[in-house]
């Protein structure tokens, strides 16, 4: 068995609305065991009998489900709890600066992760700090910014809608714990 863990894309924010009691029965009833959901913001942990290389039947499984289900267009980052938890503890910025947003954006492949890199590449490291992890873009925004820095402009573009969801390391450290 695996553990996995289903990143949600925009679930509970822009009129997309699941409650977390019908999440997890959406889970169970596709199979999957161990089913816990992390917070309102589309956050689901379980168990699966699918290997690594199964990723993608089981991603286009859940989102299909989703999508039958909850009536809207549901793309999700699947990842292990392993590779969740690396991620977590690679967070290359001060995780502890009060001033600061401390994001992970987990991306669906290294294309999407190389692109966004590309694309903060001219972008000013002071004001949109980034960096590169193993299929993630490490960010550490200033509060208050999250959604109107340079770097967030680039997040929201439509390219990235179906390809990339964010969370907060304090989200990831209460999915892993």
């Amino acid at each position: 068995m695996t553990t996995w863990v289903a990143l949600l894309r925009g679930v509970n924010v822009g009129g997309i609305r699941i409650r977390n009691a019908d999440l997890a029965a959406l889970f169970g009833d596709l199979g999957l065991t161990q089913v816990a959901t992390v917070l309102a913001s589309g956050n689901v942990r379980f168990e699966a009998d699918v290997e690594v290389p199964g990723r993608a039947a089981l991603k286009a499984r859940i989102e299909a489900a989703l999508r039958d289900r909850f009536g809207y267009d549901a793309w999700i980052v699947l990842v292990t709890l392993d590779e969740l938890a690396t991620a977590l503890d690679a967070f290359p910025f001060d995780a502890a600066d009060g001033a600061r947003q401390p994001y992970v954006v987990f991306c669906a492949d290294t294309a999407v992760r190389d692109a966004l890199m590309d694309a903060a590449a001219p972008l000013d490291p002071v004001e949109d700090p980034t960096s590169a992890g193993f299929g993630v873009v490490y960010w550490s925004v200033e509060k208050g910014r999250s959604i109107d820095s340079p770097f967030a402009r680039v997040l929201a573009r439509p390219a990235y809608r179906q390809t990339t969801t964010t969370r907060n390391l304090r989200t990831l450290a209460k999915i892993v714990a």
